[in-house]
């Protein structure tokens, strides 16, 4: 262990920002978490179907809070597409070439996953498995790769948008929500903020790679005014308290996103913004840095994954003689949350699973598997080699 501790630190250029990384994998941790508690299964006369304990405990909706962390991707995601562009400008790369590196990167895991649950839809299916079942699975498989989709849009769109003030999104947003809840426009108004309210924190990350944020001073006031700005819009405007779907419910934070998302993403984002100091920190200990060096190793692997983690230990658990708590059973009282935390260590396991079995996918055959592998180009070789390497440094 020790020495993999130290191949990992000696391997990570000198410049590069730990902080960034440790958010990424903060993000990664927090919608895992996020899925894990939020999403049940239950098993109802031979067919499974979705549901989620917020629908029959709504006083756990400040829960979501905590684990809705989709603004700090799309921050990160921002900071990381403005330098990673900004440096293959500087070495001549053009931009067809970056832009299919990173889409490569983001793709071939996602080839992966809907090969096999293609695979296992149609064995379901043929096992006598039911339609509701297997579109329930599907569902909670596939869903995930909107934001794969939003964010490769706004990757091939740095160039336009990385000097777009995150002020302009946030003002489409507002005039839709206007005029979808104010004056009654039609619902399909609101997806235009799948674009524009994941912009604004998007245009946010670019910002800060660009001009640099006053970290303390910038932070405070994101996470001040956002805080406040959420709360009058659940308190006084209607807006759903939980920022995570709710099966039934007529509104959805998420879907599409709404003012209250945004600026709840905006707190998000300035607390972000205040741990990166602590996170710099911490992470000169070679052995903090080397587990969020591995967490973004393997970031996708673990995002496209465990909703499968999940279900993978829920299918094991029907073998046994009837309903399991915590696994099977209606999410309605506080028996099910002390259950649900119990499983968490077999859905991480099953997860290591996963990421053994599919992490190649995110890495490449071309690319060394292990934790030296940032350090397999010389310093001073030609502009390819040098793009390809901070290539290899990006992860989602």
């Amino acid at each position: 262990m020790r020495e993999l501790v130290r191949r990992i630190d000696a391997a990570t250029p000198p410049g590069r920002d730990r902080a960034v990384d440790a958010l990424r994998a903060l993000a990664i941790l927090g919608v895992v978490l996020g899925h894990w508690l939020v999403t049940a299964l239950v098993a109802d006369s031979g067919t499974v179907r979705a549901t989620s304990p917020v629908s029959y405990l709504p006083h756990l909706a400040p829960v979501s809070w905590l684990l809705q962390t989709l603004a700090v991707f799309f921050l990160v995601g921002g900071y990381v597409a403005a330098q990673s562009h900004a440096a293959a400008r500087a070495g001549g790369a053009p931009y067809r070439r970056w832009l299919g590196a990173r889409l490569v990167r983001l793709s071939r895991p996602v080839v992966a996953v809907v090969a096999v649950w293609a695979v296992a839809a149609v064995a379901m299916l043929a096992a006598g498995a039911g339609d509701g079942t297997v579109r329930a699975l599907l569902k909670l498989v596939l869903s995930p790769l909107w934001f794969l989709l939003v964010l490769a849009a706004l990757t091939a769109a740095t160039p336009l948008v990385a000097r777009l003030h995150p002020l302009w999104p946030l003002a489409v947003v507002l005039h839709v929500d206007l005029a979808r809840f104010g004056l009654g426009g039609p619902d399909a108004l609101g997806w235009a903020n799948v674009a524009a309210g994941w912009l604004v924190p998007y245009c946010l990350g670019t910002l800060w790679a660009r001009h640099g944020l006053p970290g303390r001073t910038t932070g405070w006031a994101l996470l001040a005014v956002g805080a406040a700005a959420t709360a009058g819009l659940v308190l006084f405007a209607g807006y759903p308290a939980s920022m995570v779907g709710v099966p039934g419910a007529a509104v959805s934070n998420l879907n599409p996103p709404t003012l209250a998302a945004v600026t709840f993403g905006l707190a998000q984002c300035g607390a972000a913004l205040l741990l990166t100091g602590p996170l710099r920190r911490v992470l000169r200990r070679p052995a903090a840095w080397a587990a969020v060096a591995l967490v973004n190793l393997s970031a996708m692997t673990v995002f496209l994954w465990h909703q499968t983690a999940m279900m993978a230990v829920t299918a094991l658990g029907l073998l046994a003689d009837g309903p399991l708590p915590g696994l099977h059973t209606v999410p309605d009282g506080a028996g099910w949350i002390l259950a649900r935390l119990a499983w968490l260590p077999l859905f991480a396991a099953a997860l290591l699973v996963c990421r053994v079995a599919f992490r190649t996918y995110e890495q490449g055959s071309g690319r060394p598997s292990g934790p030296g592998a940032s350090r397999v180009v010389r310093v001073g070789g030609p502009a390819r080699d040098r793009e390809a390497r901070r290539d290899r440094q990006d992860t989602l």
